[in-house]
């Protein structure tokens, strides 16, 4: 049983992260483990949503036809995922592979030795390690052991309405400066110069801070494991978006849905999302379309008037961009050989099938194959996005979009992960304490100092239950 402190906080963590990118859905299947069946292996997708499971059992049907393996798929939920690992583990009845993993569950995954990373080093030198994103493998690898095998990416951006800096004449959002600058001068009483995620019990709240705060060198942990949330370069991170939101946003709490819909209304000038968000913003997914005044009588209006910045810089730090690594993850019980011919088909003959579910967030961190280096990423460009409708991005966006988008995971910063404290960043991510914090300061119950130190502190106190 998974009873310690240390346990209890990483499944919380893997509850949050696991769909944040996905986003809703119901378990397709139920079912544990791959049971006597050789031949049979059982596979759960964190991308739950409707659409993406039809298209992801659609390549798992060819993966059957060719290898004679069967895969049950279970789609589970962020709201699920705890309660079905911890009775699974308990269980001895873990599923054989894990998809759709962002880095820190896999941090979480590999803390409580719920990895075969023999498995995932044979997949990786069977495929050509030199096919990958070095970025990539590096964010899911610990010292010299693989964790997991990377997949696809999606990027942070600031989303910006060209057309009104342009009329403002301010500068397009690329620092603190600008982008306080452009806040002031375009925030009025119908439209809001920044919108942002404000809530405390929202991992979306620490990737939008995180994404600001790593353009001013503020990082979670230093090379040493030491927490440094209440450094100077993160007080000033605070107090920028603290005083970004109490003085150009709208008003109460803000998550990953408000945020969105203020956007596609017209009502806010900036907003920060991923890049699962282009999409959407063309009008290619009929449940969430833009309907600002101006899309009425042109669909197209908010994406050809929208540009994007990817990395950020602020007054004590170097540009940096918030991104997130999705991968496969092995289970310590697994029946090794069918999964990872499962793992091996989905990186390669599967594998343009699986990006062409959402191109826009999934962007293929294999590059191609080592006959063919660029194979993957060629076919990339050449995708459409969309749900109801299909189109390919260039009929939206300018190329410098689409070259954002390309950089791929090559120029991510996380924290955390890099600094070898993976398993605080897990942790951290099922207690929240810097999304609490934000939520805090915003509402003006503590200033930057005090929500700088209250994160610190309790990360510090996370870091020693993990000790």
């Amino acid at each position: 049983m998974f009873t310690s402190t240390r346990r209890a906080i990483a499944f919380a963590a893997v509850l949050v992260l696991l769909g944040l990118a996905a986003c809703g859905g119901e378990p397709e299947e139920e079912g544990n483990g791959g049971g006597g069946d050789d031949n049979k292996i059982v596979v759960w997708t964190g991308d739950t949503l409707p659409d993406r499971v039809a298209a992801t059992k659609e390549i798992i049907a060819k993966f059957t036809e060719a290898s004679g393996v069967q895969v049950e798929l279970v789609g589970v939920d962020e709201d699920q995922f705890n309660q079905l690992l911890t009775s699974a583990a308990a269980a001895g009845e873990l599923p054989d592979v894990i998809g759709s993993q962002p880095l820190a569950a896999v941090r979480t995954l590999s803390a409580n030795d719920l990895l075969n990373t023999e498995a995932t080093a044979a997949v990786i030198e069977t495929l050509g390690a030199e096919t990958f994103s070095p970025r990539a493998l590096e964010l899911t690898r610990q010292g010299e052991e693989q964790l997991s095998i990377p997949t696809d990416a999606w990027s942070q951006l600031l989303y910006y309405r060209k057309d009104l800096f342009e009329k403002a004449g301010v500068q397009p959002p690329q620092t603190y400066d600008d982008i306080m600058a452009a806040a002031k001068a375009l925030d009025s009483s119908k439209v809001a110069g920044f919108v942002g995620a404000t809530t405390a019990g929202d991992a979306f709240t620490q990737q939008t801070f995180e994404h600001l705060a790593l353009g001013n060198g503020c990082q979670m942990v230093d090379d040493a494991g030491e927490v440094t949330m209440d450094s100077p370069q993160c007080v000033a991170a605070f107090q920028f978006y603290g005083d970004l939101i109490k003085s150009y946003s709208v008003s109460g709490t803000q998550d990953v849905d408000t945020v969105r819909a203020s956007y596609f209304a017209g009502q806010s000038a900036m907003a920060i999302w991923s890049t699962f968000l282009l999409d959407e913003l063309a009008g290619l997914r009929n449940d969430a379309k833009p309907n600002c005044a101006e899309c009425k009588e042109d669909p197209k209006f908010l994406a050809e008037n929208t540009g994007v910045v990817a990395a950020v810089a602020g007054p004590d730090g170097e540009p940096a961009q918030f991104g997130e690594v999705s991968s496969w993850a092995i289970t310590a019980t697994a029946k090794e050989e069918p999964s990872q011919q499962f793992i091996e088909y989905m990186l390669g003959d599967g594998y343009t099938d699986w990006v062409a579910i959402a191109p826009e967030g999934k962007y293929p961190v294999r590059t191609g194959t080592k006959e063919n280096p660029t194979q993957y990423v060629d076919a990339w460009k050449s995708l459409e996005i969309g749900v109801d409708t299909k189109a390919p991005m260039s009929e939206f966006y300018p190329q410098e979009v689409i070259d954002i988008l390309t950089s791929g995971a090559d120029k991510f910063s996380r924290w955390g992960i890099t600094q070898g404290q993976g398993d605080l960043i897990g942790a951290s991510l099922g207690e929240l304490p810097v999304p609490k914090a934000i939520a805090d300061l915003t509402a003006g119950n503590t200033d930057a100092a005090g929500a700088a130190k209250q994160a610190a502190d309790e990360l510090r106190t996370i870091k020693k239950s993990l000790e």
